[in-house]
Formats: C-alpha cells, sequence, structure tokens
C-alpha cells in the first residue's frame, strides 16, 4: 500500500506525479527544482541560492510525512554541469550537517525551466 504525501510550503507539481509516495517502510521524494513554492517561479541567484531552495523545497515535502534530514538514506543529485559541484556540495554539507546519506550525483543535458541543479531523496518512514 501506498500513500501520498504532499506541502503546500513545497512547489506543487507541474507534472503528472506526486512530491512524495510513501511505500515499503520508505519515502521517496520527486526530485525538487528552485522552484518558488509561492509564485511557481525559478529562484533567482547562482546555482548555491538555487541549491539552498531545492533543500527548502525538499525539507518542507519530509516534514509532510514526518520525516527529518536524519531519515534520509539517499538523494541524487542532478546538475546542469560538473563545474557546479563544489559549491552544490558546500551548500548541500551546510544543509545536511553532520547528515551522510548515500549520494550520487550526474551531470544531465537540461533540467525543467532550465534549472541549475535539481535533487530527489529517499527517507526513511518514523
Amino acid at each position: 500500500m501506498t500513500k501520498v504525501y504532499h506541502s503546500d510550503d513545497a512547489p506543487a507539481a507541474i507534472g503528472p506525479y506526486s512530491q512524495a509516495v510513501a511505500a515499503g517502510g520508505f519515502l521517496f521524494c520527486a526530485g525538487q527544482t528552485p522552484l518558488d513554492p509561492k509564485t511557481m517561479a525559478l529562484v533567482e541567484g547562482d546555482v548555491g541560492v538555487q541549491t539552498a531552495q531545492v533543500l527548502k523545497n525538499l525539507h518542507a515535502v519530509l516534514q509532510s510525512a514526518g520525516c527529518s534530514w536524519a531519515d534520509v538514506v539517499k538523494t541524487t543529485i542532478f546538475l546542469r554541469t560538473m563545474n557546479d559541484f563544489a559549491k552544490v556540495n558546500e551548500v548541500y554539507a551546510a544543509t545536511l550537517g553532520a547528515c551522510r546519506p548515500a549520494r550520487s550525483t550526474v551531470a544531465v543535458a537540461g533540467l525543467p525551466k532550465d534549472a541549475q541543479v535539481e535533487i530527489e531523496m529517499i527517507a526513511k518512514l518514523p
């Protein structure tokens, strides 16, 4: 059985998907881009600013299911260019603190709305 989770503090889905779905004791969070949930516009700024917004959006989704950063077991980061890796890593580490989930980072040809970064997560449910 699955359960869908949604937070008004994260951007609404811009396609036929859910912000997060719980199954098998885990929460599968859809990739978040740096959209402002109030305006649904891409936040202005460099990749660091965009990464901070992505993580803020993901945190809202995690909280909707009663999860925190400590519950995250896997993340995947999609970057428009690997040249942004160091800056994204800096913001990611500062935000997640001592939490160190498994992670993959890949460069992609493009992201929705021409974002510089997108991150998806899997967390264990409390």
